[in-house]
C-alpha cells in the first residue's frame, strides 16, 4: 500500500530521475527548478522509509530499492493516464496530449498529412511528435513515453498491434547524364557505387536486402544520415541511391538528377501504425488507420 503521504508529482519526478540519472536533466524534463526535485525526491524517500538514489558527483544511481521501485513507479503512472484516456474516449473523440514516433525516413513527408487527419477528427488534441529510429520508438511505446508510432512494417513485437497503412515503392536516383542507361537490377547495383543511409536505419537494410547484399559485407559505399543529403551526392557524381516514392517530390523536385522505377519486382516497404495492444486508445488508432489507409500524393 502507497502511504498516504506520496504524491503523483512525487512519483512522476521520480520517474524523471530514474529515466534520466540526472537531477539536472530530469527537473528539465518535469519544468520544474533542481532544488525543487530534490527536494520532492527527498520527501518521496522519507515518506517511503528507505533511500532511492544514490548520491554523489553529477549523475546518480538508483539503489537497489529504487530500481524495484522505478518499475512499479512506472505502472503506477501508466495506470493513470490510461485512467484518464478512459475519460477521454468516453467523449468518443482524443484530445488533451497525443504523442506520436515517427522514423526519419517517414516523418518529412507524412508529417503534414499524418496531422491534419488527426487534428481534423479530433480537433482538441495537442501532438506531441518524436522522430528517432524504430528500436528507438518501440522502446518508448512499450514505456509509455509515446501513444503510438507510424514506421515501417513488421516490428516484431508481440505487445503491440500493428495495422499497415499503405505500401510504396523505391526509386533509384542517378546522376541526369545516366537517363537513357538501361535500368540496373538489384544485383547489378552490387557492381555500383551504391550510397545508402547509415546504419540503425530500417531502409539501409530493406535497400540492401533488394541488392541481396548482407549489412556486414564490405562495399564500395558512402552513407549519409538522411535522403536529403543521398540526393545531393548524387548530384555530385559520387553515385546511386534509392529513395522511398514519398520523398521523391521534396528531394529530387530542383531536378539534375534522374529518377527512375525499377522493373518487376519492384523493391518496396509496408508503412504501418503501431500501439500498445493494451492502449485505451486502440479503438481510435483503428480508426485513424482507415483515413491514413494512403499515401501522400507525389
Amino acid at each position: 500500500m502507497i502511504p498516504g503521504s506520496v504524491t503523483l508529482r512525487q512519483l512522476r519526478y521520480f520517474d524523471a530521475l530514474a529515466h534520466h540519472a540526472h537531477f539536472g536533466r530530469a527537473a528539465a524534463a518535469c519544468a520544474v527548478s533542481q532544488p525543487a526535485l530534490s527536494m520532492q525526491i527527498k520527501e518521496l524517500e522519507e515518506a517511503l522509509g528507505a533511500a532511492l538514489v544514490e548520491r554523489g558527483g553529477r549523475s546518480i544511481r538508483l539503489t537497489a530499492f529504487g530500481q524495484e521501485a522505478s518499475l512499479r513507479v512506472r505502472d503506477i503512472l501508466r495506470s493513470i493516464d490510461q485512467l484518464g484516456e478512459l475519460a477521454l474516449i468516453s467523449r468518443h473523440r482524443i484530445s488533451g496530449r497525443l504523442r506520436i514516433g515517427m522514423i526519419p525516413t517517414i516523418a518529412p513527408y507524412l508529417l503534414p498529412a499524418v496531422i491534419g487527419v488527426i487534428t481534423r477528427e479530433h480537433p482538441h488534441v495537442e501532438i506531441e511528435v518524436r522522430e528517432a529510429q524504430t528500436s528507438k520508438l518501440i522502446e518508448e511505446l512499450a514505456d509509455g513515453r509515446l501513444d503510438t508510432a507510424i514506421v515501417a512494417l513488421p516490428v516484431f513485437e508481440p505487445s503491440l498491434t500493428e495495422v499497415a497503412l499503405f505500401t510504396e515503392d523505391f526509386l533509384l536516383v542517378r546522376p541526369a547524364e545516366d537517363a537513357e542507361k538501361p535500368v540496373p537490377t538489384g544485383d547489378m547495383l552490387r557492381e555500383m557505387r551504391l550510397l545508402l543511409l547509415e546504419e540503425g536505419h530500417c531502409f539501409r537494410n530493406q535497400a540492401l536486402s533488394f541488392c541481396n547484399m548482407p549489412s556486414s559485407s564490405p562495399r564500395k559505399a558512402l552513407e549519409a544520415n538522411s535522403f536529403s543529403t543521398l540526393v545531393q551526392m548524387v548530384r555530385a557524381g559520387m553515385g546511386v541511391t534509392l529513395i522511398p516514392e514519398m520523398a521523391v517530390a521534396v528531394e529530387t523536385g530542383s531536378g539534375t538528377v534522374s529518377v527512375v522505377r525499377f522493373k518487376d519486382p519492384q523493391p518496396s516497404r509496408t508503412i504501418g501504425m503501431v500501439w500498445r495492444k493494451t492502449s485505451p486508445l486502440a479503438g481510435q488508432f483503428l480508426k485513424l488507420t482507415e483515413l491514413l489507409g494512403r499515401p501522400p500524393e507525389p
